[in-house]
């Protein structure tokens, strides 16, 4: 007989027990993806296609609605207010997403290589955390606060320092182009925040070692800026870029709170027009087939997004 001593044993191997399959096999995993299509369809495609089928209709909301055909897309053509909205919605995006982006970049740059490097990270990120408050201040809040600094009487914030020194008191929000700089300006501010962390966080990934190397190299602070910082958090700056744009085209908050679209639609937005066709003046029709537009060219805008950064990206690779 055979003695097999403890150092020549060998472990045997146990075999892993089977892992049971469902009754549907691999179709069960569809399972787990209901809920969210369930939700994906009650949520945005049913409304969305109710939305549709009211762009062909007149109704007053009360009464079933009268098929009218293509006459609320033909009003469009010829509706002034419509056009100017999607105009200040180039001034929106003027505020909302150059002015921020360019903005939010500079600063984060700045945290981070030089008040991060000589202050350290604590200072960066109160500082950091001091732009992003606006973007967690309530709308309505802003807006009364902002009322109250342009308010056009003798007694608002901006007019009594003006008057200070002179000048007498101006109605902000009653004319033009006064209107339309106060709604970008709050504008600005509120939206800075937003860049500014996502800009930071994607620092993060960035080796200090670079600025260093380029600094010993002799290269100032925009010549790191443009060479390292701006081209290793591209894809950042896509993402700011398209959500921004988003926004931009969808704001209504802050128009609602502080203009109405006033003075004489002047700030009118898309948004906030099709608000009022359908809780204003109840022409529920003609406001479906201008936030139908809306969203489609919220779509044409991200497949455009979308396709130039996948361009730029395969270039950089063809590149390597």
């Amino acid at each position: 007989m055979t003695l097999i001593t403890r150092g020549e044993r060998t472990a045997v191997p146990r075999e892993q027990p089977a892992i049971p399959q469902g009754r549907g096999g691999a179709g069960a995993y569809w399972l787990y993806l209901l809920p969210g299509f369930i939700l994906l369809l009650v949520i945005v495609l049913i409304p969305l296609g109710w939305n549709v089928f009211l762009t062909f209709q007149k109704w007053r909301g009360v009464r079933a609605p009268e098929f009218i055909g293509l006459e609320n897309w033909q009003k469009l053509l010829t509706d002034d207010d419509f056009w100017t909205s999607f105009t200040n919605s180039v001034w929106m995006i003027l505020a909302m997403v150059v002015v921020p982006t360019i903005l939010g970049l500079l600063v984060a740059a700045l945290l981070f290589d030089v008040i991060g490097r000589k202050f350290g990270g604590r200072v960066g990120s109160f500082l950091r955390a001091t732009y992003y408050l606006p973007q967690i201040l309530p709308v309505v809040v802003a807006g009364i606060v902002i009322g109250w600094i342009v308010r056009p009487d003798s007694d608002g914030a901006l007019n009594q320092m003006l008057g200070w020194i002179g000048i007498p008191a101006v109605d902000w929000l009653g004319q033009m182009p006064s209107a339309l700089i106060v709604l970008m300006v709050v504008m600005v501010w509120v939206q800075l925040g937003y860049p500014v962390v996502i800009f930071m966080a994607a620092l993060q990934r960035v080796d200090p070692e670079l600025y260093e190397a380029a600094e010993l190299d002799g290269a100032n602070w925009v010549q790191r800026f443009s060479a390292i910082t701006v081209s290793i958090i591209r894809p950042e700056i896509f993402v700011v870029t398209l959500t921004c744009t988003i926004a931009a085209l969808k704001v209504f908050g802050p128009v609602y709170v502080i203009t109405r679209g006033g003075p004489a639609g002047a700030t009118l937005v898309p948004a906030y027009y099709a608000y009022q066709e359908f809780f204003t003046k109840r022409n529920i029709g003609y406001g479906a087939t201008i936030a139908t537009v809306l969203t489609i060219v919220v779509v044409i805008v991200s497949i455009v997004f979308i396709r130039v950064q996948n361009s730029m990206e395969q270039k950089e690779r063809a590149g390597l």
